[in-house]
């Protein structure tokens, strides 16, 4: 017999491309995950992908499954919702706002996909380079902020979206294009783009370049990612942005990505929400629906270790 959590694994493993990887995603061993689809092709007598395929493959029982996954699971997301309205948790505010300033990429579609399946819930958002999101967040002015620096307050907890690879993009004749990474000191000579916030919210300054004592040559501030891109592109100086953000730039051959370190610049994006509202089943929904969409849009990004969940 079919069961949903086949189909939840199913949907990790197209999503990921990796046993390892979709594996961590719904919180399972290797061995347990590779156990289940095994048990699974028994039951069926067939089998669903192609083993040590580069990229992953699915046979046609596989695909036919996949399509089931992709007609079944909303279903029940949204059975799930209207039980949760008629338990009385359709009642709410969502006032949010972001310290990432190039989610929007993917937090766009999950708001919309929200505002959809929700539209009883209050929504707004709030932004703005000079404005501090999560001291908003602990005085009840916000209900969600999405944050890389996760900072000690009370009745505020963070909830772990997924990990990414902060990387250096670099103009196509840049020397650094040589390389498999570069050291905090080859950026000692280097003008450093950032956008227009305090050096300790930037991955960069704070988990690689501040510990490491190493100064920038100059720093110069663009509010706009493509401002940064074409900065970038020109020769006028480097900028380290997370993976995703950089994808498009690439695939049109706009400019280089470079990782920073020898083991990279990894970061855990969370959703930062006030405890009590931590059980609503709309701020469940909206934190389920923004991973769904996050996973299905953007390259790069790997699951949370089971250990960073709180």
């Amino acid at each position: 017999m079919i069961e949903i959590r086949h189909l939840k694994t199913l949907m990790a493993l197209r999503d990921t491309g990796s046993l390892v990887e979709a594996a961590e995603r719904i919180h399972l061993t290797q061995s347990a995950l590779s156990h289940q689809l095994k048990d699974l092709e028994e039951r069926l007598g067939c089998t669903l992908f192609i083993r040590k395929s580069k990229p992953l493959q699915f046979t046609g029982a596989g695909m036919r499954l996949l399509q089931l996954a992709d007609d079944t699971m909303p279903l029940l997301r949204a059975a799930q919702r209207d039980l949760d309205r008629m338990a009385g948790g359709e009642v709410g505010r969502l006032h949010m706002s972001i310290e990432c300033h190039s989610c929007f990429q993917w937090l766009m579609p999950t708001i919309d996909s929200f505002r959809n399946n929700w539209p009883e819930v209050e929504m707004d958002f709030a932004s703005g380079f000079n404005f501090a999101p999560l001291p908003a967040l602990a005085r009840g002015e916000l209900d969600l902020v999405i944050t890389s620096d996760p900072q000690p307050l009370a009745n505020v907890s963070y909830v772990p979206l997924f990990r990414y690879e902060g990387m250096l993009a670099v103009a196509k004749q840049h020397e650094f294009t040589r390389k498999h990474f570069i050291t905090e000191q080859e950026l000692a000579d280097e003008t450093l783009i950032v956008y227009p916030v305090e050096r300790d919210r930037l991955d960069v300054f704070s988990h690689f370049l501040t510990p490491a004592g190493i100064e920038p040559r100059e720093t110069r501030s663009a509010e706009l990612t493509i401002m940064m891109m074409q900065l970038v592109a020109s020769g006028r100086g480097v900028c380290a942005l997370p993976n995703w953000a950089l994808t498009e730039y690439l695939e049109r051959d706009y400019v280089r990505a470079v990782r920073l370190g020898e083991q990279g610049l990894w970061s855990t994006l969370y959703a930062a929400i006030r405890t009590e509202t931590a059980d609503t089943a709309y701020m469940k929904d909206f934190l389920r629906t923004a991973k769904d969409v996050s996973f299905r849009t953007l390259n790069g990004i790997q699951p949370v270790h089971p250990s960073e969940e709180h």
